[in-house]
Parts: structure tokens; sequence; C-alpha cells
């Protein structure tokens, strides 16, 4: 099966799912640069080198791993980061509030609302840092806003089709991380907009809205 999701003007977007929990890592190339941010190191460090190697040919001359993103720190989305970041010497990133639980050095401390890359580097796309707080402390989720296709959200465990991400049954911890989506993403982004998520398929913001309302009333 093709792992590729979209290939636009200028980048490409590819995704594998790794693991019997069915983990998401997605792959951002650009296709005049060769910049890649690979976004969570789930598991399973051959898949991933193949998946890199794979965006590596979407590009125009060398390609080279620029950032690895993380989305959290729960131990079933960084299984095969040490081992990447062994291999590529690439940075890392990761929101605030989450470093200490990510098993190696971060790079690039995430807030809500920074761009990526830093100040100083050029991949050819952004991505913008919303921090989206419930699921973990510090969970962030990437967005990237291609010229050519509505944004895409990746949104690690934070939100999903059905739901916000699983909170433990904290109604604090719940209402905290649906003010955030609901602000931070359906209020800030368009219906078309697509979701990809941490585990499983895709949706869009437009097939969720209508369901706000019942995931605030039944708490989960």
């Amino acid at each position: 099966m093709s792992s590729l999701l979209h290939d636009l003007d200028d980048v490409t977007v590819r995704r594998i799912a790794v693991s019997s929990m069915d983990n998401n890592v997605y792959l951002i190339t650009a296709k005049q640069s060769g910049e890649q941010v690979l976004i969570d190191a789930a598991d399973d460090l051959p898949a991933i080198q193949a998946l890199l190697a794979e965006g590596a040919a979407d590009a125009r001359g060398p390609a080279r791993l620029a950032l690895i993103a993380t989305t959290h720190q729960h131990w079933d989305h960084v299984r095969a980061l040490e081992g990447l970041v062994a291999a590529t010497h690439a940075p890392v990133a990761a929101g605030r509030q989450d470093v200490s639980g990510i098993p190696v050095g971060v790079d690039v401390v995430l807030d809500h609302g920074d761009v990526l890359p830093e100040a100083g580097a050029d991949w050819g796309f952004t991505l913008a840092a919303v921090h989206l707080r419930g699921h973990t402390p510090g969970s962030i989720a990437y967005v990237l806003e291609p010229k050519d296709v509505p944004p895409l959200i990746f949104s690690g465990d934070s939100l999903f089709p059905g739901g916000v991400g699983n909170t433990q049954n904290d109604a604090d911890r719940f209402s905290l991380l649906y003010a955030d989506v609901v602000g931070r993403l359906f209020n800030a982004y368009p219906d078309d907009a697509e979701v990809h998520p941490g585990h499983g398929r895709p949706t869009t913001l437009g097939a969720e809205r209508p369901h706000l309302a019942e995931w605030r009333d039944r708490g989960w």
C-alpha cells in the first residue's frame, strides 16, 4: 500500500501505521529544498527509515530530516525516537510541558502559536504549533497550510473522529481539552481542514463539528 496521502505543489505528505496500536507516523517533504519533518517516531525504526526514503524520492534534490516533531510524551508515540535520533542526528521538537517525558533531549521547545522552522531557516513550508492541554499537559497539534489544499491538522491523540482524546475520566482535564480543541482548532480553521490523528483514520473539522455539543454533554 502506498504511503502517499497528498502530492501537492510544494510538498508531499506520507503516512504509515506502526505497531499493534496502529500509531500513525507522518512525513512532510518539501519538493524544492528536500527538507523533511517527521511527526511522531512512534515505533518500527526500519519502517520509518523506509518512509524517509520514499519521501526523499519526492524531492528534486538531496533530502534531509530537518526535524522530528513529537505530538506528546506518551510511550507509544516515542518508541523509535532514540533510534531515529541516533541514526539521523535530527533535532527534536515537543511541547514545553511534555519535555520531561520525552526520552531524548528536546532541541525545540514549543509553546502555543509558535511557527516552525525557527527564525533563519527555510524549509519551503511552515508548521504552526497548537497547544492542546488535557490528554497530556504539553500535547501539540501541528498545522500545515499548503497553498493548494485546505489545512492539514496533525492532532496527535487530542482529536479523533468521534471525539477528543482520552482524559482518564478526569472532568477538569476533559474541560480543558474540549475548550482548547474548540477554541484553537474548530474556531480557528475551516470546516474542510483535514484532521490526521495519532491513531486510525482521518476526518475533517466539518464532519466533527455537528457533534461538539454531544461531546461536551457526555464528558468525553
